[in-house]
């Protein structure tokens, strides 16, 4: 059972070996996406393998950044504890400009003011000297 000051921290991310260079670039500023060298796809989350054709020849490569609001909800009700203090917030579903989709939360504004198709722009915002987290603002 989780106790009630545990309850009161954020979950922090936990990089393994298909994710590690994800954090390390979210920590540096950028949003790396994997390329596949075979069949092209992109993609967003990490894996050991591209999730079109199953090839391991992944490249990292830097994202622009940028993006479209495909569809978000603003929540009014804390899930928990550790996030009281942040509702109302916006989580988002983001369609980068190099294609794959990501789930992401919105700031530097009111959650109130997205809306459908609404350019974005990636935000790294630091939680400690090693992690990041990818959100994003309006464009």
């Amino acid at each position: 059972m989780i106790s009630s000051e545990d309850a009161k921290q954020k979950p922090v991310p936990s990089p393994d070996a298909d994710s590690a260079a994800l954090w390390r670039g979210l920590r540096d500023g950028v949003l790396l996406l994997q390329h596949c060298d075979d069949c092209r796809n992109v993609q967003y989350y990490q894996q050991g393998m591209c999730r079109n054709c199953g090839s391991e020849s992944l490249t990292h490569r830097a994202a622009s950044g940028r993006g479209k609001v495909h569809s978000f909800s603003v929540v009014h009700r804390a899930p928990g504890p550790a996030f009281k203090d942040d509702v109302p917030y916006a989580v988002l579903l983001v369609d980068l400009a190099e294609g794959p989709r990501m789930i992401s939360t919105y700031t530097g504004g009111n959650p109130e003011d997205v809306s459908f198709d609404m350019d974005v722009v990636l935000v790294c915002e630091a939680i400690d000297d090693e992690t990041a987290l990818p959100r994003f603002r309006r464009a």
